[in-house]
């Protein structure tokens, strides 16, 4: 199989490279060209003469991309992510396109983000590390709030929500959760409430759910309204699950001890890429980065070492399934 690898990165390479050659444990011997550009309109005829197209959470996988793909014979696209928002599923399967996923990489990798994102912006450690890195030890500015014996609520109960759950027990922390589909094994652990309920009782909440029709803009200013002024907000999911005026009005008036961001609408075009040397047009994070309860992260909290080797191995094990007409676990579509 021959696969066309958009949006590459030089940690890509190093942990899908291996197990493409064929000679490790679980890989899968194909030919995988790497493509640094990412995958949008004018890119994806880059794609001519693969079997396959590989692509992230930031590629363009909308209705004209499919469509180009389609007229080059790809009938594989292989997600090396969970979350499909950005493709268009309803032409991929017109265009009879197969799109396979990985749904379940390294919870715990988004989990602990998700923690630290919180701790951070709670107990001001952004601004204590430059603070001391400017020779300034004095306390102003830093006070904090404890987790221990506070409420954790968890918007989203599935891997990743679970290893949250696992996380803030170890914190002291009783704990609310909302989910649509509620998890019976956690039933000892978290107690199933309404999203409204979850929102009033919180003093942390922790968004790990998909964005859909239903979830876009689920904390806006009628949610926000409902939650204590004094409540810490985590969103390591996707970044249109929070109304980013209504968040940024609410910051304004002195809204929330902390607010840990990793992901933030608008991110397309900033989000992977060094625009140290640039201006930025896009207002949105310079206006977050104005309040210094605000910490926001680049899109992150996947990357860790064990996230990465799992991400290639299923990635490759899902072409693998397609090309050799398994049962494949991990389709969208």
């Amino acid at each position: 199989m021959k696969i066309a690898f958009f949006g590459t990165k030089d940690y890509d390479r190093i942990w899908f490279e291996p197990l493409s050659k064929g000679n490790e444990p679980d890989s899968f011997l194909c030919d995988i060209h790497f493509f640094e550009a990412n995958l949008n309109p004018e890119t994806a005829v880059l794609a001519r003469g693969y079997d396959a197209v590989c692509a992230f959470v930031n590629s363009d996988l909308s209705r004209p991309v499919l469509e180009i793909l389609h007229g080059l014979d790809i009938r594989l696209l292989l997600m090396r992510c969970a979350g499909i928002n950005n493709v268009d599923l309803e032409a991929a399967g017109e265009f009879g396109i197969t799109v396979l996923r990985v749904p379940g990489y390294s919870p715990e990798a988004v989990a602990e983000h998700a923690m630290a994102l919180a701790l951070m912006s709670v107990r001001h450690l952004h601004r204590a590390y430059i603070k001391v890195r400017i020779n300034d030890f004095s306390l102003s500015g830093l006070l904090g709030r404890n987790f221990y014996q506070g409420t954790a609520g968890i918007v989203g109960t599935g891997r990743i929500g679970k290893a949250m759950v696992r996380i803030c027990r170890g914190f002291g922390m009783d704990i609310l959760a909302y989910d649509k589909y509620q998890d019976e094994t956690l039933r000892e652990s978290v107690t199933y409430v309404e999203l409204e309920e979850l929102l009033r009782r919180s003093d942390l909440v922790s968004l790990h759910c998909p964005l859909f029709h239903e979830t876009y803009h689920m904390i806006n200013e009628d949610t926000i309204r409902l939650m204590k002024d004094t409540a810490v907000l985590v969103n390591t999911s996707r970044g249109a699950l929070i109304d980013t005026e209504a968040l940024i009005d609410a910051l304004r008036g002195k809204k929330f001890s902390g607010v840990g961001l990793d992901v933030y609408e608008h991110e397309d075009g900033m989000v992977y890429e060094d625009l140290s040397d640039d201006i930025i047009t896009n207002e949105t994070v310079p206006r977050l980065l104005a309040f210094p309860n605000v910490v926001i992260t680049s899109h992150q909290g996947f990357f860790t070492r064990e996230a990465l080797q799992a991400i290639a191995g299923t990635t490759l094990k899902n072409a693998a399934a397609w090309e050799q007409g398994l049962p494949l676990e991990n389709v969208v579509r």
